[in-house]
């Protein structure tokens, strides 16, 4: 994939030069850092940290970089991960060469892009999820989905760890995404995030677990 974009972009080499590569999060967040490059193609799944990780913390540490994210499929759950996570543009890796050249250009230029199949996904999921808060509890509705589908999880006893798992995401995002949902529902434990999913028939359990207080996580 890297050889196939480097070929294309040696063809356009007055306006990109590439700087760096990377095959692991890791190794992405540290050349982030050390190069400072004016725009990054980073693969929604790259081993050890994500491609959205990456993304999240190139914009906490390295913001003036802008971050284009390749993703092997185009579904909604993916785009709005990409976007969430600050990416200026999405891209699916069967995109044609005139849609990465678009998406290089508009994105180094300050500019955001999306396909325009993206886009619509994007919209669909925008709407449905308008649809769906329409008719939740005003204390429920300040959540992103990933912090309703986390709450879920953890009133149904999942640990951290598990729900980490579960996801795929990472133990620190799990952490961090449970932090923020717990201060948007002004809950201190685990055992509060049960009683309000149970209070709003999230969660399939009729009763807390009984270790729900004991877990580490």
């Amino acid at each position: 994939m890297r050889d196939g974009i480097k070929a294309m972009l040696s063809q356009h080499s007055e306006e990109f030069v590439i700087v760096g590569e990377a095959e692991t999060g890791d190794d992405a967040l540290r050349m982030a850092r050390e190069l400072r490059p004016d725009v990054m193609l980073v693969d929604i799944g790259l081993p050890g940290l994500s491609g959205i990780e990456v993304t999240v913390e190139i914009q906490r540490h390295c913001p003036e970089v802008r971050v284009i994210v390749l993703s092997m499929y185009g579904d909604e759950s993916a785009i709005v991960a990409a976007v969430r996570s600050g990416a200026k543009a999405f891209l699916v890796k069967s995109a044609s060469k005139l849609d990465l050249m678009t998406a290089l250009r508009t994105v180094s230029r300050g500019g955001s892009y999306l396909s325009p199949t993206a886009s619509a996904k994007l919209l669909s999921r925008l709407q449905k999820q308008n649809d769906a808060q329409d008719g939740m509890p005003e204390e429920l509705a300040a959540l992103s989905p990933r912090e309703l589908q986390i709450l879920r999880l953890v009133a149904e006893g999942k640990s951290s760890k598990e729900v980490a798992l579960l996801l795929n995401l990472s133990l620190e995002t799990v952490r961090s995404y449970r932090k923020s949902m717990m201060k948007k529902l002004q809950v201190n434990n685990a055992a509060g995030v049960t009683q309000l999913a149970l209070t709003h028939g999230l969660t399939r359990l009729q009763h807390p677990p009984g270790a729900m207080a004991a877990q580490t996580h």
